[in-house]
């Protein structure tokens, strides 16, 4: 009886096959487990990295020894690194951010921590950001304002300091107003009535008159935009670097200061958040290395939701077609096999095509048809938004053309004979009944091709994205969407400071913060699309997709 019960039963046995399988399976997970360490472990890096580039750090006075002599060096510590010299001995060295770019040919500066004499933190140094040569750390002397001269020490400097600074905000609000919006619209303007009176269509004399009237208000704008100018010259901000020299600043050309080494944790976390709302909300400056990236965010963004509205239905329309009309056999093989392979294909050569056919054949045919009295000068024979959706759209198109697939055969077969057998025709069935069904999965194939066009690079090179583009594709001046217009794009912005920088050190926490926030994006795009796919699964509940 013992002998048995030791027995293990025939039906739960192992068999050899599977002991054979079992280490691969272990395998299996082990790759697993070290893809998703990994990514999650390059996200955590990201995050760290692009988090602690908003973060006030305490500015350092370190007494240095240098070059036989000594110096004072202000600034906050970047990085730590060990350096090996030839006699194979380790010194540790700080990298130290100084500003003042104006003042040193570098902003960014290695310290040996043996040559630091002492250390201080005083807590009257303010870090300054200006509109020209990045951040500046000074003492503050005075300030001029409305003929009047406020010491640093005056009680009321900081509260004067402020109302500077915000009337400083608003009058370059109004000078962009009448530079970019004003000035271009005569611009605009000047540029139709010239091709006009060059077609006939307006006769030289009316014209004249006209571009009489112009050149009045383009010159009446110029002298509002001059006293604008004035008056932000007009305060200045006085300082002293840590080494005693003395500078001087418009304060029109300052954006704000921040006395870091006074704050408390509050205050930081303040000017954390102020930081980051500047960079989502401003345009990018000194080479892309400084203010934000508004531009990049609205280029990604409207290039991807454009791209989903040209891949969706040619997508869709395919698929339907593969599985729902044309004859299985072997030339349907061939075409499922060349979508396929399309999806494998190095994007690269998509923005090579899509140069060469949308671009130049296309924008180009465009021009000669619709805008031949701008010739030679291009509207939509030039890289711009409307040929990189497009573009991406190639690229994108075999992934939702599979997913739509899988989702239609996924639909029950007595869904389709019910619709039929109710007197159904063949294509009110696919669309009343099968493709409402799909919609899930077709919105999932949506999702995927989404997530791949917003984080493409190479093809956009060659099809629209540069390296600033302050015109957005769509904005209020008519007729408000401009799809012949170039773009910026997130994936780009991280190549061009990553690799085209002038000033690599100063470039790194922007690309670590532009590669978190499209992430953000890439993820808030994907959150959407599988809310409405789960609305959309519960409301159509017959597929087993």
């Amino acid at each position: 009886m013992s002998s048995e019960l030791s027995k293990p039963s025939r039906s739960f046995a192992t068999t050899g096959r599977s002991r054979k399988g079992e280490p691969l399976v272990w395998l299996t997970a082990a790759g697993l487990t070290l893809g998703v360490a990994m990514a999650l472990g390059l996200f955590l890096l990201i995050l760290i990295k692009g988090g602690a580039s908003f973060w006030p750090r305490k500015i350092d006075v370190m007494e240095v020894t240098r070059n036989g002599g000594s110096e004072i060096i202000a600034g906050y510590v970047t990085q730590e690194k060990e350096r090996k010299d030839p006699d194979g001995t380790f010194h540790k060295e700080i990298q130290v951010f100084r500003g003042n770019r104006d003042l040193s040919p570098e902003a960014f500066v290695y310290i040996d921590e043996k040559d630091i004499q002492s250390v201080s933190n005083p807590e009257s140094l303010l870090l300054v950001e200006r509109l020209e040569y990045g951040p500046a750390i000074v003492e503050p002397v005075a300030l001029e304002a409305d003929g009047k001269r406020i010491e640093a020490s005056s009680g009321e400097f900081r509260s004067v300091l402020k109302a500077q600074l915000d009337s400083a905000k608003k009058i370059r609000a109004d000078l962009l107003e009448i530079e970019r919006k004003k000035i271009g619209k005569i611009s605009r303007e000047l540029e139709a009535l010239g091709r006009a009176e060059r077609s006939g269509s307006v006769p030289a004399t009316e014209a004249a008159a006209r571009r009489a009237e112009l050149q009045k208000d383009f010159e009446k704008l110029q002298a509002q935009a001059a006293v604008i100018r004035e008056k932000l010259a007009g305060s200045q901000f006085f300082g002293r670097s840590a080494d005693g020299r003395e500078v001087t600043f418009p304060i029109g050309n300052l954006l704000g200061v921040f006395a870091s080494n006074e704050a408390n944790f509050f205050e930081r976390v303040g000017e954390m958040l102020h930081r980051m709302t500047s960079f989502l909300t401003e345009d990018p400056r000194e080479a892309n290395t400084e203010g934000g990236v508004f531009p990049a965010i609205f280029g990604t963004v409207t290039m991807t939701l454009v791209m989903s509205l040209f891949v969706t239905p040619f997508g869709v329309i395919a698929a339907i077609y593969l599985r729902e009309y044309a004859k299985q056999g072997m030339l349907v093989k061939i075409v499922r096999i060349s979508v396929n392979n399309l999806a494998g294909v190095p994007s690269i050569v998509f923005g090579v095509f899509g140069l060469a056919f949308f671009v130049y054949f296309v924008g180009g045919g465009i021009d000669q048809w619709l805008f031949a009295d701008k010739l030679p000068t291009p509207t939509y024979g030039t890289p711009g938004i409307l040929w990189a959706s497009l573009t991406l759209s190639l690229l994108t198109l075999p992934v939702v053309i599979v997913a739509t697939e899988e989702a239609l055969s996924a639909v029950p077969r007595g869904v389709r004979e019910a619709a039929l057998a109710c007197g159904a025709s063949k294509w009110q069935a696919i669309q009343r009944v099968v493709l409402p069904a799909s919609l899930p999965g077709i919105l999932t194939g949506v999702i995927l091709a989404m997530a791949r066009g917003a984080g493409e690079v190479a093809p956009l090179m060659l099809v629209g994205v540069v390296k600033l583009a302050p015109s957005l594709p769509i904005d209020d001046i008519a007729p408000f969407v401009h799809p012949e217009r170039k773009f910026m794009h997130l994936g780009f912005h991280i190549y061009d400071l990553g690799f085209q920088s002038p000033d690599a050190e100063a470039a790194k926490p922007v690309v670590y913060a532009t590669a978190l926030l499209l992430i953000v994006v890439v993820v808030a795009l994907n959150l959407a699309a599988i809310i409405i796919r789960n609305r959309l699964k519960k409301r159509f509940a017959v597929s087993s997709f």
